[in-house]
């Protein structure tokens, strides 16, 4: 299957604007990859996502090298690198600095099954990676494994990740884990949530895997 490099970039740069758009991220924090082959695009480092284009997203070949001339790719490049290494069945990886996703994360709580819909995480509950400064090897290992099976994961002291299969769908599933993150977060101010039990959030896991539209 033939990769549309461009189309990639294009999309890439109306997902960064659209996390701003939905209050999933601001500023420069957040980035955003895709698989291109073997090789990987990811955003570039420091550039608001008002200002992005897609000639400004970076093509990051697997050794980690990337063409001369092009911008410096965002500091987190190795937790995407990794992410897409580890998983054959992921295109596309999201982060961002959402609200009440980051305030879970820096409280160290998981999202439990408080609603069904924490399944579209790809588990029963959203775990939070363990802390490690940003950019670093660390950090990469550690979401890497948090991910493992699932596709988002809180990340302590920073905010969330979602990997799957295409942006489109990294996006949506970012979208709701903020909402989900909010859902908790409103439950623990009024006396803590009632939880759903494990046998119906695999029921709800297997129904998950045929819905909506394939």
């Amino acid at each position: 299957m033939t990769v549309d490099e461009g189309a990639l970039r294009q999309r890439m740069t109306e997902v960064m604007k659209a996390m701003d758009d939905r209050g999933l991220n601001r500023g420069t924090s957040g980035n955003v990859s895709a698989r291109c082959g073997e090789a990987m695009l990811v955003t570039p480092s420091g550039i608001p996502a008002g200002r992005l284009v897609p000639e400004h997203m970076v093509l990051v070949q697997p050794d980690g090298s990337t063409a001369q001339g092009a911008l410096k790719p965002s500091s987190e490049w190795r937790m995407h690198q990794g992410i897409l290494d580890r998983r054959p069945d992921v295109g596309a990886v999201v982060h961002c600095h959402s609200r009440h996703a980051t305030i879970l994360a820096c409280a160290g709580k998981p999202i439990p099954a408080v609603h069904y819909m924490v399944a579209v995480s790809g588990g029963t509950s959203v775990p939070v990676a363990p802390y490690a400064t940003f950019g670093s090897e660390d950090l990469a290992q550690v979401v890497v494994e948090a991910l493992d099976g699932r596709y988002a994961t809180l990340m302590a002291n920073h905010g969330q990740i979602v990997a799957a299969p295409n942006l489109d769908y990294a996006l949506a599933i970012a979208e709701e884990i903020e909402e989900q993150a909010a859902v908790y977060w409103g439950t623990l101010a009024i006396g803590g949530p009632t939880l759903l039990a494990d046998e119906e959030m695999n029921l709800i896991l297997q129904r998950f895997k045929s819905y909506g539209q394939r």
